[in-house]
């Protein structure tokens, strides 16, 4: 029997959920760090849309965040997300990750380029 080939959305999804995985404790990267490490660098909303509705336990979504280091969304709980961040080290202030430089995570084959 046949596999049944993937569309691209689902292909898309898997490696942002491959991505997002890799994040370690106490880093963290934004929508499109994600977006480009997935191989799609103009695709920062669909990580989003993808981390929304991501249900997963195995799946880190709070160290995923917006520009600049704000918090982004986080289903609706950003009390939660940052309750998250700051048991894993990273320093939030309002609705901002602190010194996001220090904490954000970008794996070797990206810094590289």
């Amino acid at each position: 029997m046949a596999a049944t080939p993937r569309t691209t959305t689902e292909t898309f999804t898997t490696r942002v959920l491959v991505v997002v995985r890799r994040i370690p404790p106490g880093r963290v990267a934004t929508y499109g760090d994600v977006a480009a490490l997935a191989g799609r660098p103009r695709a920062a909303r669909a990580v989003g849309n993808i981390m929304r509705g991501c249900a997963r336990p195995d799946i880190p979504c709070h160290r995923v965040i917006a520009a600049g280091g704000r918090l982004g969304g986080y289903g609706g709980c950003k009390g939660l997300k940052r309750a998250l961040l700051a048991a894993e080290g990273v320093s939030v202030s309002g609705s901002r990750v602190r010194q996001l430089d220090r904490v954000r995570w970008l794996p070797r084959e990206r810094r590289a380029k």
